[in-house]
C-alpha cells in the first residue's frame, strides 16, 4: 500500500491562484499523454507517487485524454481508489470538457447539455463526488457565452466542482466570460493556456494581461513546447521522441536548422545559469508571478524529478530575458 513521504511539502513552492484562496504547486502534473490505454499502468502509478511525494498536489485531466477518450480519467480513478484516496483532501484534481468526446451533436463544444453530461461521466470514471476545478476546454463560437458560463455555474452550485476554469480563451472573451460568472457568483479562478518561450500567444492575444488585471490565475500547458525546450533535439531526432511515437502535435518538419540553432543557444544560456534547458524554460514561465503553475507531462518518474528543480531559481536578469527573446525569435522591434 502506498504511503506518501512525510517531507513531501518541503521542496515545492506554492502560489496563490490569482486573488482566490486556492494555492497551487509551482509545478503540476498533466495526464494528457502517457495515462491512456496505451500506457503502462505500473509506470502511471510511479509517476503519480513521485509527483505527490515531491509536493505536486495538482493532477490535471480532461474528458478526452487517452487514447482512448476517457481512459486517462479511468486510469487515474483506479490510482485514486487503490492508493491516493486517503490523501484526497490534499489533492487538487481538475478536468475539462469542450473537445469532441462522443458521437453526435451533444458530445462537443460548449452547450449546457454537453458540459454537464460530460462532468457526470468524468466523475464516474474518476470515482469522485466532485472535482476541484472544472474547465470549459475551448471557446465555442456557436453557443452563447451565457449558456456555457451558466453550465459552469451549475457545476459549482451542484457541488460537483469547487471552482470554474477556462482553457484556450483569449483576453477579450475571458473578460466577457468573467463578467457573466461574476454576476452568477461563481468562483472562476484560473485560465489554462499554452505558453512557453517559443509560444507567446497569451501575451499577444491579451490573455496574460487580462488575467492579471482581473486577478485570475494562469496555468501553462506545453511549457516545454512538446519537448523542444529540452536537450532531446540538440543532436537530431531520437527514435523514442514524441515525433517518432506520437506525431499528432510535433512534426519532423518543425525541427529545422534554424530551430535547432535557437534551442542550442537557449541551452547555452541555461548552462550559464546552472540549469538544464528544461529547468530554465519552466522557470522563465514562473518569472513574473502572473502564471500560477506550469503543467508538465512526463513519460517516466525521473522526468518529474528533473522538472521540479526549476522552482529553485525563477529569477532572471534583464539581460537574460532579452537574450531569451532574441534566441527564440521573439525580440521586440521598435
Amino acid at each position: 500500500m502506498y504511503k506518501a513521504k512525510d517531507d513531501r511539502y518541503e521542496k515545492m513552492r506554492y502560489f496563490r491562484t490569482g486573488k482566490s484562496g486556492l494555492m497551487l504547486p509551482a509545478v503540476s502534473l498533466g495526464l494528457w499523454h502517457n495515462f491512456g490505454d496505451t500506457g503502462v499502468y505500473a509506470n502511471m502509478e510511479q509517476m503519480c507517487f513521485t509527483a505527490f511525494d515531491n509536493g505536486i498536489t495538482h493532477f490535471d485531466l480532461a474528458n478526452n485524454y487517452g487514447p482512448k477518450e476517457g481512459s486517462a480519467e479511468s486510469n487515474f480513478g483506479r490510482i485514486l481508489k487503490e492508493h491516493l484516496m486517503p490523501y484526497r483532501d490534499e489533492l487538487i484534481i481538475s478536468t475539462k470538457a469542450g473537445y469532441g468526446m462522443w458521437p453526435g451533436p451533444y458530445g462537443d463544444w460548449g452547450s449546457r447539455k454537453y458540459l454537464l453530461a460530460s462532468l457526470d461521466q468524468s466523475l464516474k470514471r474518476l470515482g469522485l463526488d466532485y472535482v476541484d476545478i472544472f474547465y470549459h476546454h475551448r471557446m465555442d463560437p456557436g453557443t452563447p457565452l451565457e449558456e456555457t458560463m451558466g453550465a459552469l455555474a451549475q457545476a459549482v452550485t451542484s457541488g460537483k466542482a469547487l471552482y470554474a476554469g477556462l482553457s484556450n480563451y483569449d483576453g477579450p472573451t475571458l473578460e466577457k466570460a468573467e463578467a457573466i460568472l461574476k454576476d452568477l457568483h461563481v468562483p472562476f479562478i484560473i485560465n489554462q493556456n499554452s505558453y512557453n518561450i517559443f509560444n507567446r500567444t497569451v501575451e499577444k492575444n491579451g490573455l496574460k494581461e487580462t488575467s492579471a488585471k482581473l486577478g485570475k490565475g494562469i496555468i501553462s500547458f506545453s511549457p516545454l513546447a512538446q519537448g523542444l525546450l529540452t536537450n532531446r533535439y540538440l543532436d537530431g531526432i531520437p527514435e523514442d521522441s514524441r515525433i517518432r511515437t506520437d506525431g499528432r502535435f510535433l512534426h519532423e518538419e518543425q525541427i529545422t536548422e534554424e530551430k535547432v540553432a535557437q534551442i542550442r543557444g537557449l541551452n547555452e544560456l541555461a548552462a550559464e545559469r546552472g540549469q538544464t534547458l528544461a529547468e530554465m524554460a519552466l522557470a522563465w514561465i514562473l518569472r513574473d508571478g502572473i502564471v500560477t503553475s506550469v503543467l508538465i507531462g512526463a513519460s517516466r518518474p525521473s522526468q518529474i524529478l528533473d522538472n521540479i528543480k526549476a522552482v529553485e531559481n525563477t529569477q532572471f536578469t534583464a539581460e537574460e530575458l532579452i537574450r531569451i527573446d532574441e534566441l527564440s525569435g521573439n525580440a521586440v522591434t521598435v
